[in-house]
């Protein structure tokens, strides 16, 4: 059939509105074509759906033609497993059994281009439904019973690192040194004036097993030292929701006096993985927003995507907002598509036709706080739901720790740098029998920021949210079990993914590489390259280069 007849079938089956619409018309010309219907059956196939779905207002979208191609694609699945059944005799096995066959091979084949070993979070029925929690049904009870273990999950290292005998509690007046552990919180009249801390704030507060949950001021001299920490630190960090551990004696006037500040123990170091060629790798790293705050038209992103269609690396990291709740038009409301159809046209064929054109690479997606795709909007946030079948596009939830070839990464969309920034008091001090690290760049704020992330273990360390940005983190503590950077088993991850408004750095912290992309809407993005041959850890195999999008 000629392009003119098959234009005028739809235009007489569907209406002028979608013959208006170049993309609908080109999507359901595909289908026609592919397969192989005319346009009155494509539209008893719609109507179907919608009666099965039980729509009264039948309106043609975008997301149609998904559901149609799903629809088709099905019809055609099933017309061939039963042509199959009908020509497999007994002695050559059952139904299923073939079955199984072909789609296992199919799916290796479409893997077997790919050099890259994945490894993510556990994606079984029970650890979703575990990550796409009901919010806002907090119990005030069990809030605290959280904040409280952390603090004595922290006691317990402490006094493993250090050898010590026995903690004491910040509150009991005593002549003698003792060691404490508790939470940096700001006192009452800074805390209601908005204030940010320093360091006549500070408080520390102390669970309720080792000091009853009491807050006692703190008093910081010229005399203080900090002991343990990494060589030419020269201070420490204090901020709301940090984990302090501290030597001195509070000898009844109040307050606790601080003699020594015990650098929290350090992370293990990752093991280096096997030195082998065949597992070197190529990767992209974008963060959202990816279009202009003036339109949706998405043109950094479509400057991005040609240079992914060029490189074709094995691996491409795009962290949202990908639909960002925040724009100025989908504020104010001028939009005519929604949020799954602005996903669908401007991502999902995007890379579905870098797919095709680069069968061995993988995608993985990192949404956001404010992404409108996400119907799970707090922190830690579940992945995004799946918008197609492909096994190369892969979901992850925010935050998230994954493996590619052995290589461990860490990714959050939450700016928490900056919030860090807002909200960190840096106290310079002597340093007493310091550690010593190769790589460390003490007199770089942006290591520092990060290290606080390492040292306290947690994505997002910091509680409770600064008031000023509360509305970008909508924080959830009775699941602050999914923020954890690493746990006493786990090992610091080799490479730290922290997209920031924060000037775009690359940068070694101890035993990490930490990266901060930027946003594509800046015009910023990372390439990564891994080199599975050479000695040493992962770290050192890695070259980072933050580039221009145009």
């Amino acid at each position: 059939m000629s392009t003119d007849n098959l234009r005028n079938e739809i235009e007489q089956h569907f209406g002028e509105t979608v013959v208006a619409d170049d993309a609908l018309l080109r999507d359901c010309m595909s289908l026609c074509r592919t397969f192989n219907i005319s346009a009155q059956d494509l539209s008893f196939k719609w109507q179907a759906i919608n009666f099965n779905n039980k729509r009264s207002l039948q309106i043609f979208t975008p997301q149609s033609v998904v559901e149609l191609r799903a629809q088709l694609q099905s019809g055609q699945a099933k017309a061939v497993a039963s042509t199959v059944s009908r020509n497999f005799t007994r002695g050559r096995g059952t139904l299923r059994g073939k079955l199984k066959h072909v789609a296992a091979k199919k799916l290796d084949e479409t893997l077997s281009t790919s050099k890259v070993i994945f490894q993510g979070p556990r994606m079984d029925e029970l650890s979703r439904k575990s990550r796409s929690y009901r919010y806002m049904h907090e119990k005030v009870l069990e809030r605290s019973e959280v904040l409280d273990d952390r603090i004595d999950c922290f006691a317990e290292l402490v006094q493993r690192h250090y050898r010590i005998d026995e903690l004491g509690d910040p509150a009991c007046a005593t002549e003698e040194t003792v060691t404490v552990v508790g939470r940096i919180v700001l006192d009452a009249e800074a805390a209601s004036s908005g204030v940010k801390i320093n360091e006549s704030s500070l408080v520390l507060e102390s669970s309720r097993m080792m000091g009853s949950g009491v807050r006692v001021p703190i008093r910081l001299t010229s005399e203080t030292k900090l002991r343990g920490g990494i060589k030419g630190t020269s201070g420490v960090s204090f901020f709301p929701g940090a984990i302090v551990a501290l030597r001195g004696r509070n000898g009844g006037g109040g307050f606790f006096s601080v003699d020594d500040v015990l650098a929290l123990p350090p992370v293990q170091a990752p093991s280096p993985p096997l030195n082998d060629p065949s597992t070197s790798f190529s990767m992209y790293i974008a963060c959202g927003p990816f279009t202009a705050d003036s339109d949706l038209h998405y043109k950094p992103w479509s400057q991005l995507f040609q240079k992914l269609t060029s490189a074709k690396p094995a691996i491409v990291l795009l962290i949202g907002p990908f639909v960002d709740a925040d724009h100025s038009q989908i504020v104010a409301g001028d939009i005519g598509k929604t949020p799954s159809e602005i996903f669908e046209r401007h991502y999902q064929e995007a890379l579905r036709d870098f797919l095709l054109q680069s069968p061995g690479s993988i995608v993985l997606l990192v949404p956001s706080l404010r992404d409108l795709i996400s119907d799970h909007i707090v922190f830690p946030q579940s992945e995004l739901r799946s918008f197609g079948t492909d096994p190369r596009i892969h979901y992850l939830p925010n935050p998230c720790r994954f493996s590619l070839n052995g290589v461990s990464f860490a990714v959050t969309s939450v700016d928490v740098l900056f919030h860090l920034r807002k909200e960190e008091y840096f106290k310079r001090l002597q340093d007493v029998d310091p550690s010593v690290s190769d790589h460390a760049q003490t007199s770089d704020a942006m290591v520092s920021l990060a290290r606080n992330l390492l040292q306290q273990r947690s994505f997002y360390p910091i509680f409770p949210v600064p008031l000023d940005v509360s509305h970008e983190v909508n924080l959830d503590v009775t699941h602050s079990e999914g923020l954890k950077l690493g746990t006493e088993d786990e090992c610091a991850p080799d490479i730290l993914v922290l997209p920031s408004r924060l000037k775009q750095f690359s940068k070694m912290v101890d035993n990490s590489l930490v990266i901060n992309p930027s946003f594509v809407q800046k015009g910023f993005y990372a390439q990564l390259s891994y080199a599975g041959q050479a000695s040493g850890i992962p770290r050192d195999r890695v070259d980072v280069e933050i580039s221009k999008v145009a």
